[in-house]
């Protein structure tokens, strides 16, 4: 780049530990004021400007946000979002401090023009999308397009730079095939490589798990594993072996299923062990998710023609940049940076995905390049398919993994309850009524974009079927007895309008003339019980409106499978494939409604004991979200067992805390499903090969009283100065993790200690995951969601803090558990699997060390088994508490340790 081009903009780095200006005179730390004046006269360079604005206390700070920039560079390409991830991309010596972190911001600016200049990777394209956001205003478009020379030809639009997925015949069923003594040893030895440590752990529990690959004996009675393998033993591998194996030798498929995005990428990752060929992997092992998770073409086009304005039409020129060189155009945990709709505060993110089920299928221009068609299509044919928890039960349920035939290994396992019960629950509330209306409907406020509701997309295919346009016309005359536009607003004011609505106006009443003061600001509940008239009355007044609509539904269904037999000539393959898609979506559709009709009909009669049901207020800090009733399974393995175990040929369930804590199997068979079927689960366990005893100890912490929000704050900065970062610290409630985080950020920043929290940084949760792994200094907070789902291996990791015992939430959901489960010994149980899960993020491979603390001195001592065993459990004051862990982090920071580390690893 000519010395002409280089970049000398001012720059702008605000962290809790201050701010710095870059300029033509060099580094200096100012206040917010000076800072704020300088941002809104002239655009500086910045690092993530939502961030930024939060640590200035000016949300509306706009400039040159390098992120930005690296997202138009570097489509479809992750970097850590912190300077030191930009500095080491660009090949840049990490900053030492924070002054040296702003002046580096010029330099890792330049660097990335620098690239603009050359024929890198993702040049296609880049030209015509700079041309359009300089017409919108984007802060880079000038810079950019003195770099990027205009192309000799015209570039190819993005659309047609997409492949197209292509029919494949439907696959055979698989061969019924036993796998031999041996066998999957062998291919795990394949898998690991010469060389590799021997880990007998690992071999016996491939071998057990080989048990699931087996053709079953019984009707209704799969070939059930559960197997509790321990950190460290290897278990990923482990069942990827047999099932590998089996899936190549049977030509059948093997759906793999996970809780967590991260360890779906680390699976993904493996598949280059079992297909080194890149080509041949891509057909053979696929990630499914759900359709919410991938990007819609059709969406994306309505976007880049103008249905986007503003920062939302900038967001949707680089989606369309990521979206030419993605691998499957998932935008939720895929190869799309989960920090940048976190750039542009998520305007326009989630409009540019299917979240309403308002595809048009074969009537869209995009349907033979669509991400979601095209994944699906592949999973067909595929060898492993890696998926999540509810895609699998949803897709089982449906009867679309293969007719019992497939085989499934649930990773994770542990969360099959808590995936369950959310799959098969109900819930009859305002935002999903209204969310069924507009399917129905359409939406009702005139877009830029398509009319997409249930009327628009059949419209022609109804035109040339009498009754399913009777039905058709019943259906969207019914809607409008749905909750409309505003009804939240209208049922606060007491004026709904329309039978559901005033159903939402009575439970409200109900709910807030019941609970409790104390959960003012807080979504409130009560138990659906002792129904007052007016309840009752709005109750059958809205079984009303919804029968009426599920009568024209079923024969709108019924009529269209009627329509695909009859196959009459105007019905070509796109017409057709539009026709199963709203088949498709009224069986779903119609499951809910009749669903919802079920709950109503039990309001002023009997309970129906296999379910809880309640009625709630959803809020956040005291604002209303949502108002409804809702339904659970009081057991959700059964439907679980019933819809997704039963028809399956073989099932492996595993996890490192698959018993919780507790000794025997009977809490596993139980929260598994295994109870429910007719043939026992086998059984395995495989003890972690980690010394636990060696590596880690658990400190109750005895003077930090509960409610004393000071200090509990002292408490969390004392610890973490001591550990010198590198602690995850788990809060029970978001109240409480802002109020210890807004009480300790600047302190532990002085200290060149950055703390990422959760809730409270304008970041996604998986990318502070990814900082708080690069930086051993960096410290996270967080709440449920990083209780297990955190790998966090080596330096980055070695403290982990508790501030209090994680009971269950008393709901009414959790009360009618407690009371089938056996009280609080229910209780009991809950409580360990979750410390047993938080302890196995401290020690991840051979050679971590770590101190896990808990800041409640009432922790019963039978909770404590939850824990290792050998492990050391001391109950210490604060002080000596702070002084261990501080001794330990001087123990690994020496170079013995260090040597004896390297070596154990």
């Amino acid at each position: 780049m000519s010395p002409s081009l280089s970049l000398s903009l001012p720059a702008l780095h605000a962290s809790h530990a201050g701010i710095w200006l870059v300029g033509p005179d060099g580094v200096r730390a100012v206040g917010r004021g000076e800072a704020i004046r300088a941002v809104a006269e002239t655009p500086h360079l910045i690092l993530n400007a939502p961030l930024t604005g939060q640590r200035l206390g000016y949300p509306e700070v706009s400039g040159l946000d390098l992120l930005e920039l690296f997202a138009f560079v570097h489509p479809a390409r992750f970097v850590v979002p912190t300077v030191a991830g930009l500095a080491g991309w660009c090949g840049l010596e990490a900053p030492a401090d924070e002054g040296a972190q702003a002046a580096l911001l010029p330099t890792i600016a330049n660097r990335l023009l620098a690239v603009l200049g050359g024929d890198w990777a993702e040049r296609e394209g880049a030209w015509t999308s700079n041309m359009t956001l300089q017409r919108l205003g984007w802060g880079w478009a000038g810079l950019v397009g003195q770099r990027l020379a205009k192309p000799e030809r015209g570039e190819r639009m993005l659309f047609s730079r997409l492949e197209q997925w292509e029919e494949a015949p439907e696959r055979p069923p698989a061969r019924m095939i036993r796998l031999g003594d041996g066998e999957a040893e062998a291919r795990l030895r394949q898998l690991t490589g010469k060389g590799a440590e021997s880990r007998d752990g690992q071999r016996a529990f491939a071998a057990a798990a080989a048990h699931a690959f087996a053709p079953r004996d019984r009707r209704d009675a799969p070939n059930l594993l559960l197997a509790e393998a321990g950190t460290g033993i290897g278990k990923t591998l482990g069942y990827l072996a047999p099932a590998s194996l089996w899936a190549e030798k049977a030509g059948g498929t093997v759906w793999v299923s996970t809780f967590t995005k991260a360890l779906q990428r680390q699976l993904d990752a493996e598949g280059a062990r079992i297909i080194p060929d890149a080509a041949e992997r891509k057909k053979k092992i696929v990630v499914r998710k759900g359709r919410e998770n991938y990007l819609c073409l059709l969406n994306l086009e309505d976007a880049l023609q103008g249905s986007f304005s503003g920062r939302a039409a900038m967001l949707a020129q680089l989606v369309g940049r990521w979206a030419a060189y993605s691998k499957d155009g998932d935008m939720v945990g895929g190869d799309l940076p989960g920090w940048l709709p976190s750039l542009f505060r998520r305007a326009g993110a989630t409009a540019l995905t299917d979240r309403r089920g308002e595809c048009v299928y074969a009537g869209c221009p995009h349907y033979r390049k669509c991400f979601i068609e095209k994944a699906e299509r592949a999973s067909r044919g595929a060898e492993l398919v890696i998926a999540n928890h509810a895609l699998v039960m949803v897709s089982a349920a449906r009867g679309r993994l293969g007719g019992g035939l497939e085989r499934i290994v649930f990773d994770e396992g542990h969360h099959l309850f808590d995936a369950a019960d959310s799959t098969f629950s109900v819930a009859l509330t305002g935002a999903e009524t209204i969310e069924l209306r507009r399917w129905i409907m359409g939406p009702e406020r005139a877009t830029k974009g398509r009319r997409r509701g249930l009327a628009a997309r059949l419209l022609d295919v109804c035109s040339y079927d009498d009754e399913g346009a009777e039905a058709l016309d019943a259906a969207v005359q019914a809607a409008g007895l749905l909750p409309a536009d505003g009804w939240l607003g209208r049922v606060v004011e007491g004026m709904p309008m329309g039978p559901l609505e005033s159903l939402f106006a009575a439970v409200r009443d109900t709910v807030l003339a019941r609970a409790r003061a104390e959960d003012a600001g807080y979504g409130i509940e009560t138990e659906l019980a002792e129904p007052d008239g007016r309840l009752v009355e709005a109750a059958a007044s809205a079984l009303a409106a919804l029968e009426a609509m599920q009568k024209p539904l079923a024969a709108l269904r019924m009529r269209l499978e009627a329509v695909l037999e009859d196959s009459p000539d105007w019905l070509d393959g796109a017409a057709r494939a539009r026709v199963e898609g709203a088949i498709a979506g009224l069986t779903w559709r119609g499951g809910a409604v009749t669903a919802w009709i079920q709950l109503l009909a039990r309001i002023g009669g009997a309970a129906d004991p296999d379910f809880v049901d309640w009625m709630s207020v959803e809020r956040i800090e005291g604002r209303e979200l949502d108002i409804g009733l809702q339904r659970r399974w009081l057991d959700p393995t059964r439907p679980l067992a019933k819809a997704v175990l039963e028809p399956a040929q073989g099932v492996l369930v595993t996890s490192a805390t698959l018993r919780g804590g507790e000794e025997g199997w009977d809490v596993a068979d139980a929260r598994t499903g295994a109870t429910h079927l007719p043939a026992p689960a086998a059984h395995f366990h495989a003890a972690s090969p980690f010394d636990y005893a060696a590596s880690a100890e658990v400190l109750v912490v005895t003077d930090v009283k509960q409610g004393d929000l000071a200090a509990l704050a002292n408490a969390y900065a004392r610890l973490i100065a001591a550990a010198e970062g590198g602690t995850l610290g788990l809060f029970t409630a978001i109240a409480r993790l802002k109020a210890v985080q807004a009480r300790i950020a600047d302190r532990l920043a002085r200290d060149r200690l950055p703390l990422l929290a959760q809730h409270v940084d304008p970041i996604d949760t998986g990318t502070l995951v990814d900082m708080f792994r690069a930086d051993p200094r960096a410290s996270l907070l967080g709440t449920d969601a990083l209780r297990d789902g955190v790998d966090v291996p080596g330096e980055s990791l070695r403290l982990v803090v508790m501030e209090r015992v994680p009971w269950p939430r008393p709901t009414v959901l959790h009360a009618a558990r407690r009371l089938a489960g056996g009280g609080s010994a229910y209780d009991d149980r809950v409580v360990k699997a979750r410390l047993a899960q938080a302890f196995g993020r401290l020690i991840r491979r051979q050679g971590d060390k770590g101190t896990f603390v808990i800041l409640s001195a009432a922790c019963p001592s039978r909770l404590l088994t939850a824990f290792p065993e050998g492990v050391q459990v001391s109950r210490v004051p604060l002080e000596e508490a702070v002084a261990r862990v501080a001794a330990s982090r001087a123990s690994a920071a020496s170079p013995i340790a260090l040597t004896e580390v390297e070596g154990r690893a």
